[in-house]
């Protein structure tokens, strides 16, 4: 993808001169907008360069430094300023906070018209529109490469803004419907974690949307990771009328060896989270004792135990056309509540209680034994894990 440093690096562009936000470079470019005035701003949309001559600017006012403000939060990737007879130099106070929010400003003279500009710009995003970005190939390299370049990817991180040491993450983002797209959701992803990270790496692979975080690099710290999720799953349903996107974020980890642990971890939250059909289950720290079973080396072991559990059961619902494994999963997710599980099986309290008693029959089992209950739970988690590897 084609990007401000690209930008600046090639020869396509001798009229634009980069004056401030040179560590805003990494930002990619998908379109450009002429803006002459605020009430324009909402046309904008993320990632696009907007172009001004200042022709409805007050002079005498701030109007050009609250007109880049307003065009920085709608998350375009440059501003750039036609600098004569309406703008005769760019103010220092723009130039102030394109460079504390590292947001490329560029300047171009007067004598360089907008619609060569605008062709040459054209031209450019569709030259890159194939092309893996900078920050696309080192995420691609980090998560996928077999023997990866470590001590390279350290120092293309460090280019990028990600310095050695810091406490890195990712998170996956996909669709629920395998048959649907995750490219109609990753403006308002991206959107979402423009406002909450100052940088992030984000790499498309195999329908999933994958961000490279920095712990250090979180602008809304004092906002819980689950409540932007959120934020982006309602939009969703809004959009939609129902939820087709699923978020997982993996932990952090400082050694750049681990980050592929971070996406695997990222991976494990989302097929946890679509088999419970549980869309508040977001970070890998947050699903409890499976994390304690996936670290289980003895798969052998595993198998066993889940098979002396339930594999009885199974059997005979195989043979019978029964359901009493699933119903056997409720019963210990609902601590055995005879009550809560009629609600939620939509049948009768004695059905409950007549199902209890075929099922304690069949694996000779005592289920109203708190200790019976939680083996019987530890032995549907690791069948959870089982199926995902």
């Amino acid at each position: 993808m084609g990007t401000i440093r690209k930008m600046v690096e090639g020869v396509q562009f001798p009229m634009l001169t980069l004056v401030a936000g040179h560590s805003g470079t990494y930002r990619r470019v998908t379109g450009i907008n002429v803006v002459e005035s605020s009430d324009l701003i909402m046309f904008c949309r993320p990632n696009e360069l907007v172009v001004t001559t200042g022709i409805n600017l007050d002079a005498q006012q701030d109007s050009l430094e609250q007109l880049v403000k307003q065009a920085h939060t709608k998350k375009v990737a440059g501003f750039i300023i036609n600098t004569g007879p309406f703008i005769a130099t760019i103010p220092e106070a723009v130039i102030s906070f394109a460079n504390q929010y590292d947001f490329p400003i560029f300047q171009m003279p007067w004598n360089y018209r907008i619609a060569d500009l605008l062709k040459t710009t054209f031209q450019f995003i569709t030259s890159h529109h194939q092309e893996l970005s900078i920050e696309e190939k080192v995420l691609f390299n980090l998560l996928f490469q077999d023997k990866p370049n470590t001590h390279a990817i350290k120092e293309q991180l460090a280019q990028l803004g990600f310095p050695q040491g810091r406490e890195l993450a990712i998170i996956t983002c996909t669709t629920i419907d395998a048959q649907a797209t995750i490219d109609h959701y990753e403006v308002m992803i991206q959107f979402a974690f423009q406002n909450r990270y100052q940088r992030f790496l984000k790499l498309k692979h195999k329908n999933h949307l994958i961000f490279l975080i920095d712990k250090a690099q979180i602008h809304t710290p004092n906002i819980p990771f689950s409540k932007v999720v959120e934020e982006i799953y309602e939009k969703n349903i809004s959009k939609n009328g129902y939820l087709d996107i699923i978020i997982g974020k993996g932990n952090f980890h400082k050694e750049l060896e681990n980050i592929r642990n971070s996406y695997e971890e990222s991976l494990a939250v989302i097929h946890l989270a679509q088999l419970h059909n549980n869309r508040y289950l977001y970070k890998y720290k947050e699903i409890g004792v499976y994390k304690i079973i996936m670290a289980i080396q003895n798969q052998s072991l595993m198998k066993s135990f889940r098979q002396d559990m339930l594999e009885q059961l199974y059997r005979y619902d195989e043979l019978h056309n029964t359901d009493y494994v699933p119903f056997l999963r409720i019963f210990v997710e609902e601590n055995g509540s005879t009550s809560r599980i009629s609600e939620r099986q939509f049948i009768h309290r004695n059905t409950v209680l007549y199902k209890i008693k075929k099922i304690e029959m069949l694996l000779d089992m005592d289920l109203s034994n708190p200790f019976t209950k939680t083996t019987l739970y530890m032995a549907f988690l690791i069948e959870d894990v089982l199926t995902n590897q």
